[in-house]
């Protein structure tokens, strides 16, 4: 018998290893020693009632952002981006560090100046008037709905990596 089945016969009390490995076919989860769990498919919850279930890996966030577009802009803090450059006033471009699988994705955004008033919005550019799968262009207007720079600019992208 293996360790795991000692165990689970209560033949010895602990089982110490540096690796677990629960593997079925094609489904897999592995959990190591720091405490980092593996799923090699698909993850999926249950609802408080018990009676729906979500599929935890495409509810998750792909992509945000957030960034100061004001002088050149530069990212705070990001997740899944390689590189962002200043396009001109009110103009982002990001890459994405894991390209999208493919260009039909959610993005959210929103956009704000600390110290102003007046409307803001922030939207999506794209010179071929389609989405990319490995960068997403952002552009910001100001109260006048011309391009400008604005203090506060976050995006989160929903879909599904390639």
């Amino acid at each position: 018998m293996t360790k795991a089945a000692d165990l689970a016969l209560g033949k010895i009390a602990a089982l110490k290893t540096a690796l677990i490995e629960f593997t079925d076919g094609d489904d897999a989860i592995a959990v190591a020693d720091a405490g980092v769990v593996t799923l090699l498919t698909t993850a999926v919850a249950k609802s408080e009632g018990g009676a729906v279930t979500h599929n935890i890996t495409q509810g998750l966030a792909k992509v945000w952002l957030r960034y100061n577009g004001t002088g050149t802009a530069a990212l705070t803090d990001s997740f899944n981006i390689s590189s962002f450059s200043d396009g001109g006033t009110g103009i982002g471009l990001l890459v994405y560090t894991s390209n999208m699988g493919n260009a039909n994705y959610n993005c959210t955004m929103g956009v704000g100046e600390i110290n102003g008033g007046g409307n803001r919005v922030m939207g999506m550019r794209g010179e071929s008037k389609t989405l990319s799968t490995s960068e997403l262009g952002l552009g910001s207007f100001g109260t006048n709905f011309s391009a400008a720079d604005q203090d506060f600019n976050c995006a989160t992208v929903h879909g599904d990596l390639a």
